[in-house]
C-alpha cells in the first residue's frame, strides 16, 4: 500500500479512537455524581487505569497527530518495509504505555492522599486551598528548563525523527517509549490537575486538551506554556485567598 493511501487510513483510525474516547468520557461523567467523591472516586485499579488510558487517548491524540504522521512518512522514507500500519500501532501503543504506567503511580498517590485526608479533618476543610497550591506548582513547572526541554522534543516531529529514528518494530517501540517519556515530562503535572479539578470532569479535560494541543502544535510553544503557567498561578492564588468560591 502506498503512503498516499495508508496515511489517510491511519489518520482516520486515530481520529475515530479519539472521538470514541471523548464520547465514552462524556457518557461516564454523567454517572460521576453517583460515585464517591474521593480523588479516584473509589474506583478499582483496573477501572481507573482503563478510564485513564481512555482519557490519554482523548487528550493526547490530537496533539500527537503531527508526530504520528511524521512517523508514518519516515517509515516509508527510511524503512526497507514499505508499510507503516503495524509500526505506527507499536509507536502509539508504546506512547500510551508510558502514560498508563504514570496513571498507575498517580492512582496510588491519589488513594494515599484520600486516605490521609479522611484521617486529618484539616485537609478536608482546606481542600480548595490545597488544590490552589497544586495549581500554583503546576504553573511554576511551566517555567522550568526541564519542561522547556521536554516540550521542545515533543513539538518538533521532524527533528525527533532525524535524531531518534530506529528501524523495525523494535525501533518503533523504542521511539514510542522515548516520545512518551518526553511528553510525560512536558505534561505530567497538567494531567495531575485532573485530580483536584475532578477526575471525570470532562470540561477540565477539554481545557487541558486545548492547552496541550496549543503547546505542541502552534509556534512559540514555550511562550504559550508560560502564559498557561501564569494563568494557573493566578487561579491558584485565587483559590487560596477565596476558597469558598470554589467547591472541591
Amino acid at each position: 500500500m502506498s503512503l498516499q493511501r495508508e496515511r489517510p487510513l491511519i489518520l482516520a483510525l486515530l481520529l475515530i479512537l479519539t472521538a470514541a474516547s471523548w464520547a465514552l468520557l462524556i457518557w461516564q461523567s454523567t454517572t460521576a455524581e453517583m460515585m464517591d467523591m474521593s480523588l479516584t472516586m473509589d474506583m478499582e485499579a483496573g477501572l481507573f487505569l482503563g478510564l485513564w488510558t481512555v482519557m490519554m487517548v482523548a487528550m493526547m491524540f490530537p496533539a500527537t497527530t503531527p508526530i504520528n504522521l511524521a512517523f508514518v512518512q519516515a517509515q516509508y522514507e527510511r524503512s526497507n518495509r514499505k508499510h507503516a500500519f503495524v509500526p505506527i500501532l507499536i509507536f502509539v501503543g508504546a506512547y500510551l504505555l508510558i502514560w498508563t504506567l504514570f496513571g498507575g503511580l498517580a492512582y496510588l498517590g491519589a488513594n494515599a492522599a484520600s486516605e490521609l485526608a479522611r484521617s486529618v479533618p484539616w485537609l478536608m476543610l482546606n481542600a480548595s486551598r490545597i488544590g490552589g497550591g497544586v495549581l500554583i506548582l503546576a504553573g511554576l513547572y511551566q517555567f522550568t528548563p526541564f519542561k522547556r526541554a521536554c516540550l521542545t522534543t515533543c513539538c518538533k516531529p521532524q527533528q525527533f525523527m532525524f535524531e531518534r529514528w530506529r528501524d523495525g518494530r523494535i525501533g518503533a517501540l523504542h521511539m514510542g517509549l522515548s516520545h512518551g517519556f518526553a511528553c510525560l515530562g512536558a505534561n505530567w503535572l497538567l494531567c495531575i490537575l485532573l485530580f483536584p479539578l475532578g477526575i471525570m470532569n470532562w470540561a477540565a479535560m477539554l481545557v487541558l486538551t486545548v492547552v496541550i494541543f496549543a503547546e505542541r502544535v502552534f509556534p512559540q510553544a514555550v511562550r504559550i506554556a508560560q502564559v498557561v503557567g501564569l494563568a494557573l498561578i493566578l487561579y491558584g492564588i485565587f483559590m487560596i485567598v477565596m476558597p469558598a468560591a470554589h467547591s472541591m
